[in-house]
């Protein structure tokens, strides 16, 4: 039986929802890391006004702690900003190849080499001026990872992938074979959550769902930037399994 457009959709949101959960850890961290350096700061603010209760305060020390909180706020702020970048209601100005590439390698390399592959970066991704930018960064984004991830769950014996340009509007994901370092101790505790393996029928129903052109070949894969809708894709119709009558 063919797959109805609602249940296409419950597909992909599916899939993009397995992808987030993935890239959580790296999107906590980042909101984690100026927390413990806020509450560092207040402590220390805390103990030199205790200190300094009968004496003259050191306004100079002052001032620099208290900046050293407000930086942070301001990177706090930031990442909680940073999470409407995963939203595909939103309207975005677009994003640079080498933008789009270097954000989720920076979300998922410690996962990945937690377990003993590698990301390499081809030449061709480096940063230029000029760059054009291209629109859907929210489906462009979950689009990444979900190359990475499909090469990450399906090729054995997975020691590297490779990302490299292709032509001025496209990429290419490619699997390298080798001989994976041993797992850490700790790769366990800090891997990204894997419940459902990204196959190439996931990937598919991701690709449809963004409106792109997705090609699976071999280990490869490969996807045009230019193709990505610049609209949020349909709900899934959540009606029909409360409006229809009981039988």
């Amino acid at each position: 039986m063919k797959a109805s457009p609602g249940a296409r959709s419950w597909m992909a949101a599916g899939v993009r929802h397995e992808l987030l959960t993935r890239a959580l850890p790296a999107l906590r961290h980042e909101m984690a890391a100026p927390v413990s350096v806020i509450r560092m700061g207040v402590l220390l603010l805390k103990r030199q006004l205790a200190n300094g209760a009968d004496a003259k305060p050191d306004t100079a020390a002052l001032a620099e702690r208290v900046a050293l909180i407000e930086d942070q706020v301001a990177a706090l702020a930031g990442g909680v900003r940073s999470l409407r970048d995963w939203e595909l209601a939103t309207h975005d100005d677009g994003i640079t190849r080498s933008a789009l590439v270097a954000q989720c390698a920076t979300l998922m390399r410690v996962a990945f080499e937690l377990n003993g592959i590698g990301l390499r970066l081809g030449d061709g991704l480096a940063p230029v001026d000029g760059e054009p930018r291209f629109p859907a960064a929210a489906a462009l984004r979950y689009m990444v990872l979900g190359a990475l991830g499909h090469l990450h769950d399906s090729v054995p014996n997975l020691g590297e992938i490779r990302v490299e340009a292709d032509g001025g509007d496209a990429l290419r994901f490619v699997a390298c074979h080798g001989a994976s370092e041993p797992v850490e101790p700790i790769a366990g505790a800090h891997r990204a959550p894997r419940a459902l393996a990204i196959d190439a029928i996931a990937l598919q129903a991701l690709a449809d769902g963004l409106g792109c052109a997705v090609t699976v070949e071999g280990e490869s894969v490969r996807f045009g930037l230019g193709t990505a809708m610049d609209t949020a894709p349909a709900e899934p119709d959540r009606s029909s399994a409360t409006s229809r009558p009981a039988t």
